[in-house]
Parts: structure tokens; sequence; C-alpha cells
């Protein structure tokens, strides 16, 4: 058996997963994905919009849409750069050359050679025109004396014959190189049957058949192995396309030049006849490619005719890259990345981050976190608004416990000290199960329906009870967020957002028996849905409108008279509108004293329904920093003045302390006060 599997790894061969996605590469990460179109969408585009820019730009580890697009770019300028369209010229030119040499020293040595023929000879090589095309025509009937200078010169008309069948049939030129009059013959035969094939197909009478029929008789011409008379047709004009767009790119003398210089190709003037018969053909059954364009080539290396094309069709699938990774279009999606092509122009490494990027695309769509709504456009699901909004309270959490060293968020909501009683379960109960007890109750109740409890029981919800603890505080609790024009102006808009989430999802989690209302404020007030106010755009409505905010956050406490009511208000301005009784919003800046007596009139009913109220100030204005403490003076309540990025730690902390119980502030409730005091950012 050993050396059974000795030989077996003697003989494995190892080589680069072809056949799709490497099975053993790891998952996409959809968590780094969905922080960042979460940051976008709370930044105020769509999620379509959010999740686009996070493609074009990619992660941590992962190339983006636009990285690929500027390899792309790189190499196209590149090519233009590199290269310029005189190599089949100047090979022609030295070809030329060397066969004038080696005749004029063949003309030197020939002492038997009449001095007068000699003479004519070497006069007609001196004056030969400086035009290659010219002088070839000229020379076209001389006679060598020369085996060297001839072979050069025949070589100039096999080139010239190679490099245009290699412009229409890729890798023609090596193909033909020393061919005989027999294999010249045959190339002929093959085009004049393939444009009759392309004249048939014009006038709709060729079928698969004749096709089969000709690729039986040709395919040797064909390595691209074309199954159909449609996929040869592709194949032929993108190539004769480049080959056109090549000429177009050419200066007129170049064209000219070729122009008289083919007419000696192979020796046979029919050969051009066949070619522009062919792209005739080809332009008529594919008028879609791209036949009049063209390039500024300017480099120092050379192309010939067949590997120019080569290079314009190189450009070509390289424009074409670069339309497909600017998914600018409508219905565009990273399915549409042609991945070969990629990898001929780019390299398989390439491949590895485009087939990454429609994998992170089609887990995003398949996965729940985004779906198409009814009016067509995309959208964060609840299922990503939990996902994000955990995301989110982890960073407050690692806030809140750096500070204090180890007070950990997602511990928070837990069940206080046992009492060592059990009660039924009820909804909003996160204290943990009386096992005994429900197990117990399971039991009795299958007994007394006459059940057999043999087989094992099943619990029902009524079975379940829990075992009690100390009792709780139940909150009722009202999260005012300014949306005024000055929080966007001042880049205060996302992390209110994030504000918001984090504490809707420590709540909705933690302490579900609480209740949150969320309310923006700025011309006026309105109370919103996580959802609503997370795909909240930036208002740029003048208007702080404080008063409608606490009319709505004392109608939500009233609802909930047994509960404790939490007010946390996250503002930068001052009150500068409020409702009055006709329901039609008065705006006056700087703030209106009537407008300051209706504010002031609604947080003391805060007040004296119970409210722990903490004011979360934003900005450093002096005007602003006094009225919102003597606003907390009034209420009896705090004042914390965060750095946003801690925004969050603040408003989460200060729920937390309020719901406590504790008289004392919400930053030494989480134990940060005195840091934060130290840092200059307690107000209170």
């Amino acid at each position: 058996m050993a050396r059974t599997n000795r030989r077996l790894t003697r003989d494995a061969r190892y080589g680069r997963y072809v056949d799709g996605p490497d099975p053993l590469a790891p998952p996409v990460d959809l968590a780094e994905a969905l922080d960042e179109i979460g940051e976008d969408v709370m930044a105020g585009y769509s999620p379509e919009h959010a999740m686009r820019e996070f493609l074009r730009r990619g992660g941590r580890d992962q190339a983006g849409l636009d990285e690929l697009a500027r390899r792309v770019a790189q190499k196209r300028r590149e090519l233009a750069q590199k290269h310029n369209l005189d190599g089949t010229l100047a090979e022609i030119k030295e070809l030329l050359e060397r066969a004038v040499l080696a005749e004029r020293k063949q003309l030197a040595r020939d002492v038997e050679m009449d001095d007068a023929d000699r003479m004519l000879a070497e006069m007609q090589l001196a004056n030969l025109p400086s035009s290659p095309a010219a002088a070839v025509n000229e020379l076209n009937g001389y006679e060598w004396r020369s085996s060297e200078a001839r072979e050069d010169f025949e070589r100039i008309k096999d080139l010239l014959g190679r490099e245009m069948l290699d412009q229409r049939f890729a890798g023609m030129k090596n193909a033909l190189e020393n061919a005989t009059d027999e294999d010249r013959a045959a190339i002929n035969e093959m085009l004049t049957d393939l444009n009759e094939l392309l004249d048939a197909h014009r006038r709709g009478e060729a079928g698969q058949e004749q096709f089969d029929k000709f690729m039986a008789k040709h395919g040797e011409f064909f390595p691209e192995n074309p199954q159909t008379i449609d996929e040869l047709l592709d194949a032929l004009a993108q190539r004769s396309a480049a080959a056109q767009r090549m000429r177009n790119s050419m200066t007129q003398e170049q064209r000219d030049e070729l122009d008289s210089l083919a007419q000696q190709a192979f020796g046979s003037p029919e050969l051009m006849q066949s070619l522009a018969q062919l792209d005739g053909n080809l332009q008529a059954l594919r008028p879609g490619e791209d036949w009049g364009g063209s390039e500024q080539m300017d480099g120092q290396e050379g192309l010939g005719l067949g590997d120019g094309t080569g290079v314009f069709q190189d450009i070509a699938d390289l424009d074409d890259l670069a339309d497909q990774l600017a998914q600018s279009y409508n219905g565009s999606q990273m399915d549409d990345l042609d991945l070969d092509k990629l990898a001929r122009q780019l390299g398989n490494e390439a491949v590895v981050d485009a087939r990454t990027l429609q994998q992170l695309e089609k887990a995003l769509r398949d996965s729940g976190t985004l779906r198409r709504g009814t009016d067509g456009q995309l959208k964060l699901t609840p299922k990503a608004m939990r996902q994000l909004g955990k995301a989110l309270l982890r960073d407050v959490a690692n806030t809140i416990s750096g500070r204090q060293g180890n007070r950990d968020v997602r511990q928070a909501g837990a069940a206080g000290e046992r009492s060592g009683a059990s009660r039924e379960w009820a909804f909003g109960d996160t204290e943990p199960w009386d096992v005994t007890r429900t197990i117990t109750n399971a039991i009795t109740r299958t007994a007394g329906a006459g059940g057999s409890t043999t087989g094992g029981v099943r619990i029902e919800i009524g079975d379940v009870e829990v075992q009690e603890t100390e009792a709780r505080t139940q909150a009722c609790v009202a999260l005012l967020v300014d949306t005024s024009f000055s929080m966007a102006m001042d880049g205060r808009w996302v992390p209110m957002k994030r504000t918001a989430l984090a504490l809707h999802t420590l709540i909705t989690s933690r302490f579900r028996g609480d209740d949150l209302q969320l309310i923006a404020f700025g011309r006026h007030a309105e109370s919103m849905k996580i959802e609503q106010l997370t795909g909240l755009d930036a208002m740029y409505d003048k208007g702080t409108n404080l008063h409608h905010a606490l009319l709505l956050a004392n109608r939500h406490f009233r609802k909930h008279p047994n509960a404790q009511p939490v007010l946390l208000i996250v503002t930068d301005g001052e009150p500068t509108s409020h409702l009055e009784s006709s329901g039609e919003v008065f705006f006056s800046y700087p703030p209106h004293p009537v407008t300051i007596a209706h504010t002031v009139r609604e947080l003391d009913q805060a007040t004296r329904l119970g409210a722990r109220t903490t004011f979360f100030r934003l900005g450093n204005d002096p005007g602003l920093a006094r009225f919102i403490q003597s606003m907390a003076d009034r209420a009896g309540g705090t004042v914390v003045a965060p750095e946003l990025d801690d925004l969050g730690a603040a408003v989460v902390g200060s729920y937390l302390g309020a719901r406590g119980g504790r008289g004392t502030s919400a930053a030494d409730d989480v134990g940060y006060g005195g840091l934060w005091s130290g840092r200059g950012y307690w107000a209170g």
C-alpha cells in the first residue's frame, strides 16, 4: 500500500485551477463591504450608488474597479507610446539596401562583365528613387548578378505578402515563411472560397453545411477553430477592422508607399484583389465594428503590419474592458466583465480581483443585504441594518471599554441578580430560563391532557418560565437629532446617523423592553423609523425646531407612564423655529424670544414627566454653549460636548446611565467622566 501511495505521488501533476472560481479561495468578506456601503448610505447616497462606489474603490486587501481600470489605461498608454507604424516599411528599406549593396559588391568583383553593362547597372543602382515602393518597382525587371541580392529582393515581395495576410489571419506571417508556389496557390484558393462563402452568406444562401465543407477544406488556416459561420465572421471582422484602424493611423505617405508595394506582394496582384474583396464582405456583414478609428502611435519600436494589427486588436480589447469596468451604462453588472479578455490583457491576477468583485456583488444581492424595492432601486434590508448596527455598536463598545478599562456594552442589558423565584415568560423578557420549572410544566401539561411522556415532551411557549431577577427600570427613550442646515454643512450628518443606529441596535437587541423614539428636527420635527433616518438626505432648509421635537418626545413619554423617560438631544445650534398653534412653522435668526419661550416650556414639561435629560453639544460656539448649559441646568440634566468620533459612545453611555436609575452624570455612570473632563470634553 505504501508503494502504491509513492507511485501515485510521483505521477501527480499540479497546476492552476482553470474550471472556474478557485474552490479553495476564502469566501468574500461582506462585513467590510456592508460597513462601507452603510457609511455612504448614511451620507445620503442611494444603496445602489453606495454599492457601485465600494466596488469601484475595493477593500483593504481587494483591488476595485478603479484600480483595474487604471491598469487597463496604463497598458493602453504604453502600447501607443511604445510603437510606431513604420515597421514594415523600415524592414523593406533594410532588405532593399542590403540587396543593392550586395549587387554593387558583385559588380565590382565581376571582372568578366562588360564595362558598359557594369556602368549602366551601377548608374541604375545609384539613381534609385528614395521611395522604397518606387525603388522596388524600378528594380522589378532588373537582372541581378548577385544571388544574395536577388534573394533579399524576393524577400521583399514575400514579406509583403505574408504581412498582408497576417493582417487578416493571425500567425500567417510566420506560417508562410519560405512559402512555395504551392503554398501561395493554396492561399489564393482559400481566399477565393472564403469570399464565395461570404457572398453566399450575404445573400442568405450559405448554411452550416457549406460552412462545414469550407472548414474541412481550409481549416488549417483558422487556428481559432470557429464552429459556425458567425464565429468565423466575428474573428475575421475584428482583425480586419483592426487592420483598417492601423491604416487610418498612418500618414498619407505611409499609406501610399504600402499601396504601391502591395501590388508586388507574392508577385501577384490577385492577392490584393482577394483581400480587398474580403474586407468589403466583412464590412458589409459586420458594420458595427470600428472601421473608422485611429490612434496616435509615436513610439520608437516599429510595428509590422501583422503585429501592428494585433496591437490595434489589443487596444480595442482594452477599450472594451475600460467600458465594462466603468459600469456606466444602464443595467450594468459585474458579470458583464469579459474575464478571458481581461486575462489576455492584464494576466490572471487581474482576473482573480475581478472575479472576487463579481462574487462580492452577487453575495450582496443574494445574502439578503440588498433588495430591489417597488421603485426598482436597491435598498438596505432590515438584515443589513441589523448587521450595520451591530458593527457600529461594537465600535461604541470598544470606545467605552477602552476608556474605563472593563465595561463592555455587549453585556449591557443582562438581567439583574437572581431572586430565586420564577415566573411565566412574557414578550421582551431577557432573563434566563428556569429549565426545571419549564420542563415540569411541559410534562404536567402533557400528562394532564392524557398524553404519554415516554417518547419525550414538546415544550410550548406557555410552559416557559424565567428566573426572576431584581427589578430593572424600563425606559422610554427619545433621541432627538438635529437635521438642520449646519449639521450637513459641518460634517456632522453621518456621525449623527451612526449614533442613532448604534443606540437603536442596542435597545432592540439588549433592552427590548425599552421603547425608543427617533425624532429628527430641522425646520420642523418628525418621528422616523431607523431605516428612514439612516437613508435621509442632507437637508438644507434653515431652522432648528427643538420645540416641535420636544412636543413629539413628550407625547412619546405620555404613552408609557410606567417607564423611565430618557431624553437625549443632539444639536449644534440654538432653536431658531417653533411650531405655532395653527400648525405653521415660525422661523427667525437670531433666535426670537418667543421661540425660546416655547422651547423652554416643552422642556419644563419633559422635566415634570420625570425625564432624565442629556444634551450633546456639537461645535464650540460660546453662545450655543451658554444656552445649552442653561437649558440643562433648568431641566436638572447634563451637557456633553464630544468630538464627532465620540458621539456614539457618549449617547449610548448616557442612555445606560439614565436607565440605571442613578442621579449621577452620564459620563460618571459609564466610568469615564474624569477622563473626559481631563480632555476638555466634559461640560456638565
